[in-house]
């Protein structure tokens, strides 16, 4: 690992010192150090950690001299979410609670502006049902990959833009929601009250969970506009990156693409410390997290001479971002193939584990509900109330497998 992200990190140097010296470790450190610290307590929509972060965002933004976008003229936008708070299994609290997004603006004069964001909230002390744990409640989850990496993106673009002494041809504005580990809840606020008309958005560019590259980076949202598989595929080298059509995800760029907005979601790979208390920053790839972000500087850039982007509706969903009444405790593969979910990892004590399911089956099927990407599999695991019975198909190498799940 470290041996790649030197490497990479020297191809940068070498092809364009201008985005390295923009995009360094020691901001991405300072940055996810901050948000993923304990101080933090996981970041949960509502919370004091939550309140935090804002802050830290907020001061970074202003420090960058950028314009706040949010409500009144202010730096956010303030919404509600309800924190169903659960001890011993039970829900015992479901108080409504404010958070709100982080609006920044670089005004350029121009008539299209490109958005750039990620959530900055995470799933606190593991009292919301998200947590992977065998034992969530009251473990500080960190949050570190998911999705303080993605946010130490967002501030590191906006300090690129900012300060490149260039003017470019488009706006940005950079948002870090909150609320999306409780259903993408802050990104489908701003689409509903948008501060910069969402006409005006050429394209929508999403961060979530890039801090942990190994081989390669996947890119999704291709499919929304014609002029994107190009310069996705041009402006690669020396990444190596793999490609999804879809503008629909498990993130935030949903909400978007949902108002016929083109996206662009970068993912650097799934991992055994999503939703875990493990998910810290001694596990960041910082030098490919440097790399990740020039090629989206690349992608920006070689798309800021075109004309508007025109949108592309792509493969559609009924339900792009329930939040499940059940779940399996699986972290589902996001690079799709259209021939079922591969699973990254299983949680120990979940449904999927008692089942039989391993790291590297592939779920074809949940009852009688095909299943061949992420969408199709939310969508098949919202027919089912817990406590139901079924069987789920997998194939496992060359063998298929029907094994009995309860939920």
């Amino acid at each position: 690992m470290k041996k790649l992200g030197g490497l990479i990190l020297i191809l940068l140097l070498a092809s364009g010192p201008a985005l390295a010296q923009t995009f360094n470790e020691a901001d991405l450190r300072r940055h996810i150090g901050y948000l993923a610290a304990d101080k933090l307590e996981g970041r949960g929509p509502g919370y004091k950690g939550d309140a935090l972060a804002a802050r830290y965002l907020q001061r970074y933004f202003k420090k960058l001299k950028l314009q706040p976008k949010g409500d009144n003229g202010g730096w956010y936008q303030t919404f509600t979410v309800r924190n169903s708070l659960r001890h011993g299994g039970q829900t015992v609290d479901t108080t409504t609670r404010r958070t709100q997004n982080v609006v920044a603006y670089l005004d350029n004069g121009a008539a299209q502006t490109v958005v750039i964001g990620a959530h900055y909230d995470h799933i606190g002390l593991g009292r919301d049902g998200n947590s992977l744990e065998a034992k969530p409640e009251g473990i500080v989850h960190n949050g570190a990959d998911d999705n303080a990496s993605g946010v130490a993106g967002v501030l590191a673009l906006a300090k690129h833009f900012a300060q490149n002494g260039i003017k470019e041809r488009s706006n940005f504005l950079f948002i870090c929601f909150s609320g999306e580990e409780l259903g993408l809840l802050g990104s489908k606020y701003y689409t509903e009250h948008p501060t910069v008309d969402l006409a005006q958005v050429n394209y929508m560019i999403n961060m979530d969970m890039i801090g942990r590259l190994t081989e390669k980076v996947l890119v999704g949202g291709i499919g929304t506009s014609p002029a994107l598989p190009a310069v996705v595929q041009a402006q690669a080298a020396p990444l190596q990156v793999s490609t999804d059509s879809s503008g629909v995800g498990a993130s935030d760029h949903t909400s978007f693409y949902l108002k016929n907005v083109p996206v662009l979601f970068f993912f650097t790979g799934a991992h055994g410390d999503y939703h875990k208390a493990a998910d810290d920053v001694d596990k960041i790839n910082f030098a490919g997290q440097v790399s990740v972000l020039a090629y989206i500087a690349r992608i920006v850039t070689a798309l800021d001479g075109q004309p508007k982007l025109a949108f592309t509706p792509t493969r559609q969903q009924q339900s792009a971002s329930v939040r499940m009444k059940v779940t399996m405790g699986v972290m589902p593969s996001y690079a799709a193939d259209g021939s079922g979910l591969k699973i990254d990892a299983v949680t120990d004590g979940r449904p999927a584990q008692k089942a039989g399911l391993r790291a590297g089956d592939v779920i074809q099927a949940i009852g009688p509900h095909a299943v061949t990407d992420v969408q199709t599999y939310m969508q098949a695991l919202n027919n089912f109330e817990k406590g139901q019975t079924t069987q789920v198909k997998v194939k496992r190498g060359s063998e298929v497998l029907l094994l009995d799940l309860q939920f």
